[in-house]
């Protein structure tokens, strides 16, 4: 787990429509495959100041996680605690600090987090002991800290992750009680990059082909 503090000239929560700017280059609005309810609404952009959540879900390679990580960059760079992890690291370090006993210690570390982002949920299988320690993380976050998310799964799959209606309903009622839902939708940023330098590289001759006369 990454755990990163830095202070900044002030105190308080960032702008998260500045720092999607950061990340595209040009305004939230205007990002393709981004649709996020709060794109012209100021208050809701102070959001770990005010504990709220996010929650980032699309297709692989649409740039959820560079968008988590851009939004834990700049709330280090405001001297707010942050912890980055995937949802399966996090279960695996989880699990281990329960045979270990100290799994109370790492509870109280997560719960501490101003802001904790919690990557690639649903991209791996997680066990029934996993499912159930890693709610209790969301349980024991809910209105103390914000929690981002990132997952390739609408809502309406993630029983698939959690394995159980009731789990699922009450986990997804603390991280949407107070919540900004990032959908993105627009193709694979790997995909693309990909395709044009394919495109490049047949349209470049060979660095050994002999020139023309």
């Amino acid at each position: 787990m990454k755990r990163d503090k830095q202070e900044g000239p002030r105190s308080g929560a960032f702008l998260l429509a500045s720092v999607l700017h950061f990340y595209s280059g040009q305004p939230l609005q205007n990002l393709s495959g981004v649709d996020s309810s709060d794109r012209s609404e100021p208050r809701g952009r102070y959001y770990v100041e005010r504990r709220e959540n996010i929650i980032a879900v699309g297709n692989s390679g649409t740039g959820k996680s560079h968008i988590a990580l851009g939004l834990g960059l700049a709330a280090c760079q405001k001297g707010l605690s942050v912890g980055f992890i995937t949802a399966s690291a996090l279960v695996h370090e989880l699990l281990e600090a329960r045979d270990e006993k100290r799994l109370l210690r790492l509870q109280r570390q997560l719960a501490g987090y101003k802001l904790l982002i919690i990557d690639e949920l649903g991209y791996v299988p997680l066990s029934v002991t996993g499912v159930e320690l890693l709610f209790e993380v969301f349980s024991q976050r809910y209105e103390r800290g914000s929690t981002l998310v990132t997952s390739n799964l609408p809502f309406d799959e993630w029983t698939s992750v959690f394995g159980s209606e009731r789990l699922t309903g009450a986990l997804l009622d603390r991280l949407t009680h107070h919540v900004h839902i990032l959908e993105m939708n627009g193709d694979s940023f790997r995909l693309a990059d990909s395709r044009r330098r394919s495109r490049r590289a047949r349209s470049e001759p060979p660095a050994d082909a002999a020139p023309q006369e």
